[in-house]
């Protein structure tokens, strides 16, 4: 894995990372449904990304 992959591996775990408490706290409160859905289909998005990053 090069510099660059590393880089955006670190950054998508971040965003995860984010991402997973967001949606703790929508579940929670569940105001907007689309919300939770959105949240899920960003975080399976990126979740593939780091797992094609991890491949290379």
């Amino acid at each position: 894995m090069d510099k660059k992959a590393k880089k955006r591996l670190d950054v998508i775990n971040k965003k995860l990372s984010q991402l997973r408490q967001s949606l703790a706290g929508v579940r929670q409160q569940a105001d907007e449904p689309d919300e939770i859905t959105n949240l899920e289909s960003e975080i399976a998005k990126l979740e593939a990304e780091a797992t094609e990053l991890r491949k290379s």
